[in-house]
């Protein structure tokens, strides 16, 4: 008699990993509840309530009610290791880090897949709102990262960095349900989650003050916010060559469309001071706390050397749109490793640089050094250390790290 492949949900307290754990018990798998205690430094968490807590009890309470067995992990470890000190460090540098991205990566297809398949078990899932197709190449089987089905929700950019072998342990069992469909489930389950709010915080951690939660390391530092004016000769260099093809510009012409702006104090004026250049990101407008400017300012550029704020006025400034980014080899990643593109070579997809970003037309050119990614429209805020990822149609190709 053939057992029932053997599946280990990540319960985190929410309704879509509760209906995850419904779905894959109708299907017929034998299914194993298991809840991550990714964090639990309560001196920076929003609310007085502890989240971890009370997450922990209602995906506990969820696996009695289904019928499954149950355990919490321990990964707090690991978490501070992979996720956090890589956040600090991050954020110490001027860069911009995703920490969902990594999460998954690192710890959910990672180190809970590990904690899995000593339980024996074939799969893990989540309720991330994604789909999984296997298509074959070359005789062998190749897994596909798809868009979700609800629009709204869509998941895939978070799972960009996933390679084959953990998308081939991988389940998403909710991924071709509206958000709607997945709470009635959960209501004629009589499940305890149905009604709960989705979870706004990081990756597991629940509701987290970021800028508490950084100045715990990274201390304030009083620096300067220096406006760039919109005229810097810099900015006639980002132009797109017009008739040429972006396959056929040279390294020069895409370096200059493609890589961050270095500004220096002299080339604006002084409007005000910061708190510590670290706090702060490309394309942010709040928190500047400086008035009288008509139109809003935003971030530009960051320095987190000379501690110093670059900012534009209005979101048409030069500096705030870019054309290009760059990726550089080691930080290029691959879903559809039969798709990679060769030195040389280059590719029109559609990509975004942020979740729930519209996709954009963009042309993949890969150098020597790396990878150029060329849009058709100027992007707003394009932040070293995000992701940038790309797809075909439904399907998320590939990813990387903006340098």
């Amino acid at each position: 008699m053939q057992t029932k492949p053997r599946v280990v949900v990540g319960l985190s307290g929410g309704v879509d990993s509760s209906v995850a754990a419904k779905l894959l018990i109708d299907q017929g798998y034998e299914v194993i509840g298991m809840f991550m205690k990714n964090w639990h430094d309560e001196t920076v968490t929003i609310s007085n309530e502890c989240p971890w807590m009370e997450d922990s009890t209602d995906a506990m309470l969820v696996a009695e009610k289904l019928g499954i067995p149950f355990q919490a992990i321990d990964l707090s470890e690991e978490y501070r290791e992979r996720i956090v000190d890589y956040m600090f460090s991050e954020y110490k540098a001027g860069r911009t880090p995703n920490p969902d991205i990594l999460c998954n990566r690192e710890i959910k297809f990672d180190i809970f897949l590990k904690a899995a398949q000593k339980l024996k078990a074939d799969f893990v899932a989540t309720g991330h709102y994604c789909q999984k197709g296997e298509i074959e190449v070359d005789g062998k089987p190749v897994y596909q990262l798809l868009a979700g089905a609800d629009p709204n929700k869509d998941q895939s950019y978070f799972l960009c960095q996933l390679s084959q072998e953990q998308l081939s342990k991988a389940l998403f069992p909710i991924g071709h349900l509206q958000k709607p469909q997945v709470r009635e489930i959960a209501k004629a389950a009589d499940l305890i989650t149905a009604e709960k709010k989705d979870s706004q915080g990081l990756c597991f951690i629940g509701k987290v003050r970021l800028p508490e939660f950084l100045q715990q390391q990274l201390k304030p530092k009083k620096g300067k916010i220096i406006q760039i004016p919109e005229n810097l000769e810099v900015y006639q260099t980002l132009q797109i060559p017009a008739g040429i093809e972006p396959s056929d510009w040279d390294d020069a012409v895409l370096d200059a469309v493609s890589l961050p702006i270095h500004y220096s104090s002299d080339q604006g004026k002084v409007l005000g001071e910061h708190n510590g250049a670290h706090y702060f990101t490309v394309g942010q407008r709040k928190g500047l706390q400086v008035g009288g400017t008509g139109k809003p300012l935003f971030v530009i550029s960051t320095d987190t050397q000379e501690n110093v704020i670059y900012t534009g006025l209005g979101e048409d400034h030069s500096g705030l749109n870019r054309f290009g980014l760059f990726v550089k080899k080691n930080e290029i990643h691959w879903i559809r490793e039969d798709l990679a593109l060769k030195l040389g070579e280059s590719a029109e997809y559609v990509a975004r640089i942020r979740y729930r970003q519209p996709l954009s037309k963009a042309t993949l050119i890969m150098r020597k050094n790396g990878l150029y990614v060329i849009f058709e429209n100027a992007q707003k805020g394009i932040a070293s250390g995000q992701f940038v990822a790309w797809y075909q149609g439904d399907e998320c190709i590939g990813s990387g790290t903006i340098f």
